[in-house]
């Protein structure tokens, strides 16, 4: 073989182990160009689904606070409309107890309690100058047991602290100063130029044992649980 073929072989050795070395470093790349396109694929891939588990857990959260608040809401609101129901039914029960109460002062004994209730509030007021105050259909009656009061107040002062008192009782004959009709009876008691007060009413005496019995009375009208 002359050198010039030698020489042409040798060249054509070489191109081809260029070219081989060429396709192998293109091949290469490509397999490493899928690998690294495949991996960021799935990389955006798992990220998207963690994002729509994410998104979705917020919205179930969203939904679970609102169902909690919607809720606590009804609750909220069965609970305003049972306590309104109750007061509606006590102050029935009270209007009720106050009607009654007002038939008091037409019973044969009514003279008599308004005695035991004078005698109380001059027990109560502790003050020697009083006046009395009543309704202007209880004037008359008043009038009549006034003195028994007087009498049987300064007799147990007496009897229980050993004193003898001169007490100035006077009844109200002041018309617009008469109690009004609402009290359903009984006295009001007053000294010190109106600064003490003893109210001795029907409707004073019946809210009072009202608030000493509310206990009772709603654990008789609403039961735990009910």
């Amino acid at each position: 073989m002359s050198s010039a073929a030698a020489a042409t072989s040798q060249i054509r050795q070489m191109s081809n182990f260029i070219l081989q070395e060429a396709h192998e470093k293109a091949n290469e790349l490509r397999v490493r160009t899928e690998h690294d396109f495949n991996l960021e694929k799935q990389t955006l891939i798992h990220k998207a689904k963690l994002d729509v588990v994410k998104e979705f857990e917020e919205k179930a959260k969203e939904e679970e606070v609102k169902a909690r608040i919607q809720k606590s809401s009804e609750i909220g609101a069965s609970r305003v409309s049972k306590m309104k129901y109750r007061d509606t039914l006590l102050a029935q029960l009270l209007t009720s107890a106050t009607q009654r109460c007002g038939l008091v002062s037409g019973d044969a004994n009514y003279s008599s309690l308004l005695k035991a209730l004078v005698v109380q509030c001059l027990i109560k007021i502790e003050e020697n100058s009083v006046t009395i105050y009543v309704r202007s259909e209880d004037v008359s009656k008043c009038e009549a047991v006034l003195p028994s009061a007087i009498q049987e107040f300064v007799a147990i002062m007496k009897q229980k602290a050993n004193v003898d008192l001169k007490p100035d009782v006077t009844l109200n004959s002041d018309p617009s100063k008469h109690l009004s009709k609402e009290t359903s009876g009984g006295v009001i008691a007053t000294a010190d130029q109106g600064r003490i007060v003893c109210d001795n009413t029907m409707k004073a005496r019946l809210e009072l044992v009202y608030e000493e019995l509310l206990p009772s009375i709603r654990a008789i009208l609403f039961p735990e649980g009910q």
